[in-house]
């Protein structure tokens, strides 16, 4: 295969047959479910990157329930997101996500650097509750609970809140196991439609696993949570820092 043929044709793996098509990305009736806990400030040090700054000791447990993605078909997402100042500006770091479908795994790792890996989470109404649970194979590591939609939000705000940066660590390796990419990556969501945002009472509990650490950021006090339905457009990113230049 020539080098022409391979810059039209092969912009991801497996380059006969990529795990994703080329985007834009759109989410239709893409689903929040977005717990805000208070954590160990020094826990919290010790996973976000610089040059980002920790803004206060406070994590963004989130479910994501996506019905309707281009590309991506239907799937549910589950992870951390830490609010994070980036030269004084502030935005969210995304410390881990699990997932349960292939392409956005593959997707989101070789294009922006999502720390995303495979596991079973869910989200769904139960009588009157909005319940988010994380599996990780057979053990249960994550549940969220929120009583559905007693309080609703300003919608104009929370599309406000979804249109500021978030940030990403991307790393490659070389073919020799050696670091090839590490940057900071920039992201935006772009033409966000908020369709409804409601409130409600929360709770929160994360179990310790070897390999999906969520209880490392451990719940001392939920303070609120949320639950938002919008359409938006996964936007390319941007490097903002290079750890190997």
């Amino acid at each position: 295969m020539d080098g022409s043929i391979l810059r039209k044709s092969a912009f991801a793996m497996p380059p006969t047959s990529p795990a994703f098509p080329p985007g834009p990305y759109r989410f239709v009736d893409r689903q929040y479910f977005i717990i805000k806990y208070r954590t160990d400030l020094e826990a919290l040090r010790r996973v976000v990157p610089e040059p980002l700054e920790v803004i206060e000791p406070v994590v963004h447990y989130e479910f994501i329930r996506m019905p309707d993605s281009t590309g991506f078909g239907d799937y549910t997402e589950s992870g951390q997101v830490i609010p994070v100042r980036y030269q004084g500006e502030a935005g969210s770091y995304t410390h881990q996500m699990f997932l349960n479908d292939h392409p956005p795994i593959a997707a989101g790792r070789e294009l922006w650097g999502f720390p995303k890996k495979l596991a079973q989470p869910s989200l769904a109404v139960e009588t009157d509750t909005l319940v988010g649970t994380l599996n990780y194979g057979s053990v249960r590591i994550a549940t969220g609970t929120m009583g559905y939609k007693h309080r609703a939000l300003d919608v104009a705000a929370e599309t406000k809140a979804l249109g500021a940066p978030n940030f990403l660590l991307k790393v490659i390796p070389h073919v020799d196991g050696s670091p090839r990419v590490c940057e900071l990556v920039r992201y935006y969501l772009e033409d966000v439609t908020v369709k409804g945002a409601w409130t409600g009472p929360a709770a929160l509990q994360l179990c310790p696993h070897a390999l999906a650490p969520v209880a490392e950021l451990p719940v001392q006090e939920v303070l609120s949570a949320k639950h938002l339905v919008a359409d938006l457009t996964l936007g390319l990113g941007t490097v903002m820092h290079d750890y190997l230049g």
